[in-house]
């Protein structure tokens, strides 16, 4: 049965925003997104539609040279799963974009994850949610249901490979090779193998 790859990115843009949910996770990364393909050329999350300006937000497509991503520090994770779950999980990526101005962030659901409370909304995620909601229709097995689920939740996946871990935007200059090789690279030109 033909496999398919999919790309989680945990990401640290350092806005007062990120510092403030740091405060609270206690953990490096606070932001997730999802690309189905290893240059990251398509990057899916729910985030800010303005870099500069947290509350308006919703359904974006990321790059990793442009707006917050220029300078995050990011990890950079990989699985497999059927190419049909994977079909599955583009599908459902597309539904939500084609109805993108009727989807908005979940800030309240940020609230309710603090307090421990399950909080479903209609056409409303935050960046985890989305990410879990994804995954879900893919038939990934995750550990707590989408609207309670964190970034680092996410690291519990099945098969999750640590493949870069630096810079965002130096990611664009690994090979697939490379990364298929398991190659660690740290923001500079020194690579390292990952140990697993």
């Amino acid at each position: 049965m033909e496999e398919r790859r999919v790309y989680l990115i945990f990401t640290d843009t350092g806005t007062l925003f990120t510092r403030l949910i740091k405060l609270y996770t206690k953990k490096r990364y606070n932001h997730v997104s999802l690309s189905f393909d290893h240059q990251l050329q398509e990057i899916f999350s729910f985030g800010r539609k303005k870099p500069y300006n947290p509350f308006i937000g919703g359904f974006v497509r990321e790059k990793i040279d442009e707006g917050l991503f220029k300078k995050a520090k990011c990890e950079i994770y990989s699985f497999t799963i059927s190419e049909s779950n994977y079909n599955q999980m583009r599908m459902k990526v597309k539904q939500i974009e084609e109805k993108r101005d009727s989807y908005k962030y979940n800030l309240i659901g940020l609230f309710a994850v603090m307090l421990k409370y399950q909080l479903n909304r209609k056409n409303a995620f935050f960046c985890s949610q989305f990410v879990a909601t994804i995954l879900k229709e893919g038939q990934v097995v995750l550990d707590k249901s989408p609207c309670q689920c964190k970034p680092h939740d996410l690291l519990g996946i099945q098969s999750l490979k640590l493949i870069y871990r630096g810079k965002l935007h130096f990611y664009s200059n690994i090979s697939e090779e490379k990364v298929m090789e398991k190659d660690q690279i740290f923001g500079n030109s020194i690579s390292t193998p990952i140990p697993l």
